[in-house]
């Protein structure tokens, strides 16, 4: 109450009354200041009207004291309400006074939820040509403000405004989302706020539909999912300056002047067709070890006259995984002040502009002095030059002799990607060349080349200007070769293409005779055959279960995986009282598979004939089978996909689960991956179970200890669990609110497939790769320990413990299953699991 009445006061003494009662404005920066006269305003020397395309905007105004005067208002929302279509000579435009306008109120309770499958908005706004004016040198003094984000206060990434219309633009103002980061204002410290909490959540500023987007003198602070005018097709950056971590920053934009700051590995998730451009901007990065810029395969990046500054960095790279069909470009890029060679690991994913004529799409130096080529980059086909560069720009180009105007940046191959069979297919490249912003060009002539010795399994036949590209594939040899095909301009433009060259497809090997089962005395079934071929074999072999000796009812068990036949199978108590079925589809490393041959026990499987101890499991899952698998049998594993509320649908076109490599923190890594929301359980042979142990290694896509993408989401590994009843214990991991580099972590108890609580949670920076979990019953004690291998020390705030050790008093009961249910969004990779019983 305080604190409001403080405020009013300090609304009320703006207007100062004169001896004859005359209201006097003062402006909140004596140092800056703006004359209000009612009619206009006067700031820095220019007076300007107000009216219908110019409105006059100051959160110190009470609602009373602005509506005497037509134009003006206390704040952002009630302008908009009046605000008309303005032109690009005439744009409707707010001047906008130092203070903190709250676009969405701060301390409204009620969670935002977007509508028609759009996330949250703050504001929504149809205008053709708006522009936002700070009445401020410095744009920290003009601030547009929020403070919601992913699950706290929002259900949805909650985006601060959404801009329908051409020619947007922002000049001397700051865009925040104060969600996970608190607000300073020097000016009015009444207006600072802390942060609605410390777990980084998607928070996001700008998105918007239209062209010709400029923000000058403007700050974008955040941190995850940024969003400074994402959605643009031509955007200008203007000497602004960003705060993010990843998924952040606009994908098709112009960075000119511009500081940023990164606080993780990924600021863009992907950038779309001509890329983004960095000219003359310095990038201060927090990150620890590598930084990249894209998480996902699109479009390309030009750093110009870039800066790294970090006292944390020692690699910087375009993408964690990148594909090798990547090209972006460089020119003069330093990291503390000394060159460095970006991707220097991979060095043809990057092509240096050095003495390129290229580099003039970017740069150019005319009477001793550096000029960054916006207009080339931005002009489109109807000569847009919002840096009034075009004069300059010919008369340099046409001083120098040199191309400086329509000079194209990217080169494009299609396709991309592409398999190619000697003997039988005849494949065509095309290639595209397009100005910035995606505006294709006519007449580059583009040479090809293949890469290293490759050359005798594929021949290039080019047509007259190289804009098609004929591939005929010439593999003679035994073993598929990946060929990088390369193209290029005279500019020094570069794409490649990557071709899988295999040699000509056989017929499918046939059998010399039939497929037969031989047991050991080991417990391992073994299917035996011969094939009439020379190659190496890689036919796939696949195990069922069976009802009978028909082979009814099959339920698949084990796969091949890799061109490697599974041609043992080990017998355990699940195989007791079902026949054992081996399914062999002919195939070499030059063939497709043929059809497949059955083969059966003629009778069910005994007791005695397994070997493998019931008191053990241990498994890698890399010859598991991974099809769903909804029913729940003693020794089968149960693999199902599921429905929550933290997901809108589930992918009822995949299985729930696969085995593959990993990508993100668990990429190098093979295990069991998720598709979807998915639940794994195992239901042992037998009745009763006294105390189990479970041991598995998992490996998060996600690296700083987060988990998963978004808050409520998490995993469970279950324990002395019947998968019928849906009845037992578990560890949890799930990603909340107090954390963006921590999970909580606690024990929990199923009943009938209700879920509680049952120990006090404990925050962790465990749950990163790679991570080594115990989960065990002795007695009536539940005991869990987690931590992870990565030695680097955990970033994360307040009371969150590196390694995860606890314990709690339970009813264990008879069941002897286990099992995970997975409901995480980003994926967590299950590298292997051992279970003991007692």
């Amino acid at each position: 109450m305080k604190k409001l009445l403080l405020i009013c006061v300090l609304l009320v003494s703006i207007f100062a009354s004169t001896s004859k009662g005359q209201e006097i404005y003062k402006p909140l920066n004596a140092a800056d200041p703006i004359r209000f006269e009612g009619e206009y305003i006067v700031y820095k020397g220019q007076k300007i009207l107000l009216g219908p395309h110019a409105f006059f905007i100051d959160g110190q105004l009470t609602s009373a004291q602005a509506a005497k005067y037509p134009f003006v208002y206390n704040s952002i929302n009630e302008a908009a309400k009046y605000i008309t279509d303005g032109s690009e000579k005439s744009p409707m435009t707010l001047y906008i006074a130092p203070y903190v306008y709250w676009i969405d109120n701060p301390d409204d309770p009620s969670e935002r939820v977007g509508q028609g499958g759009e996330p949250p908005y703050g504001m929504i706004i149809k205008c053709e040509w708006l522009r936002f004016y700070g009445l401020s040198q410095k744009a920290e003094n003009v601030v547009l403000a929020a403070n919601r984000g992913q699950t706290i206060g929002a259900k949805g990434n909650f985006t601060s405004f959404k801009f329908i219309g051409q020619g947007t633009s922002s000049e001397n103002v700051t865009f925040g989302n104060y969600c996970n980061i608190d607000l300073e204002f020097p000016l009015k410290p009444v207006l600072n706020r802390k942060k609605r909490a410390s777990a980084i959540v998607q928070a996001q500023l700008i998105h918007c539909n239209g062209d010709k987007i400029v923000a000058r003198n403007t700050r974008f602070v955040s941190r995850l999912n940024l969003c400074p005018f994402v959605g643009g097709k031509r955007i200008l950056f203007d000497r602004c300056h960003f705060e993010s971590t990843d998924d952040a920053l606009s994908g098709t934009a112009v960075y000119l002047n511009c500081t940023l700051e990164f606080y993780s590995s990924m600021p863009f998730y992907r950038t779309t067709g001509t890329g983004a451009v960095f000219l003359n901007s310095d990038i201060t990065s927090f990150t620890v070890g590598d930084q990249y810029f894209t998480k996902a395969d699109d479009g390309q990046l030009a750093l110009i006259d870039t800066r790294f500054h970090s006292k944390t960095l020692s690699y910087i790279g375009w993408q964690d995984v990148s594909p090798l069909e990547m090209r972006n470009y460089q020119y003069n890029v330093s990291l503390n002040k000394s060159p460095v060679f970006v991707s220097e690991k991979t060095p043809s994913f990057t092509v240096d502009l050095t003495n390129k004529p290229l580099l003039n799409a970017y740069r150019f130096e005319y009477e001793r002095k550096v000029f960054y080529n916006i207009y080339n980059l931005l002009r489109g086909d109807d000569d847009w030059d919002p840096m009034n560069m075009k004069e300059l720009t010919l008369k340099a180009e046409k001083g120098q002799r040199g191309k400086f105007t329509g000079v194209p940046v990217k080169l494009l191959i299609s396709p991309a990607k592409t398999n190619a069979e000697t003997g039988k297919d005849t494949l065509r490249l095309t290639a595209k060349v397009n100005r910035f912003g995606n505006f294709p060009v006519s007449g580059e002539a583009v040479t090809w080349k293949v890469s290293g010795d490759n050359g005798s399994v594929l021949k290039l036949k080019p047509n007259h200007d190289g804009s098609i590209c004929t591939l005929v594939p010439t593999n003679h040899t035994d073993d598929s070769r990946r060929v990088i095909v390369t193209a290029k301009t005279a500019s020094g433009l570069e794409a490649a293409s990557i071709i899988q060259v295999a040699p000509s497809k056989l017929e499918p090997p046939k059998f010399v005779s039939s497929p037969k089962l031989k047991s050991d005395e080991t417990g391992v079934l073994t299917v035996e055959y011969k094939t009439d071929t020379r190659y190496t074999d890689q036919s796939l072999v696949t195990w069922y279960r069976c009802a009978d000796a028909e082979g009814r009812n099959p339920i698949e068990v084990a796969v091949s995986r890799f061109s490697i036949p599974l041609k043992n199978y080990i017998l355990t108590p699940g195989d007791v009282g079902y026949y054992i079925m081996a399914s062999i589809a002919p195939k070499h490393q030059r063939s497709d598979a043929g059809d497949a041959v059955r083969v059966i026990t003629r009778k069910e499987i005994l007791a005695t004939e397994v070997k493998k101890g019931a008191k053990l499991l241990a498994t890698d899952f890399r010859d598991m089978s991974t099809k769903d698998q909804p029913l729940v049998k003693p020794g089968f594993w149960t693999l199902t996909k599921f429905q929550s509320d933290n997901t809108d649908k589930s992918r009822s076109d995949k299985d729930a689960w696969y085995y593959g490599e990993g990508s993100g923190g668990s990429a190098g890594h093979t295990g069991l991956l998720q598709n979807q929301f998915a639940r794994l359980y195992y239901t042992p042979v037998g009745d009763a179970f006294t105390g189990m142990k479970m041991t598995l290694t998992v490996v998060p896509f996600k690296t700083a200890g987060q988990g998963f993408s978004v808050a409520p989401l998490y995993m469970d590994f279950l324990i002395k669990f019947d998968a019928r009843t849906l009845t037992g214990y578990g560890l949890r991991f799930i990603r909340t609110t107090k954390y963006h580099d921590a999970v909580d972590c606690y024990f929990i108890r199923y009943e009938s497939g209700t879920v509680n609580r049952i120990s006090e949670p404990v925050s962790t920076s465990a749950f990163r790769p790679v991570c080594d979990i115990t989960v065990e019953v002795k007695g009536d004690r539940l005991i869990a320990s987690a931590r992870s291998r990565e030695e680097r020390a955990a970033s994360a705030e307040g009371d969150v413990v590196a390694e995860v050790n606890i314990d709690q008093e339970v009813t264990p009961g008879n069941f002897g299953g286990f099992g995970i249910e997975y409901a995480g969004g980003a994926t967590v990779l299950i590298k292997n699991i051992k279970v003991e019983w007692e």
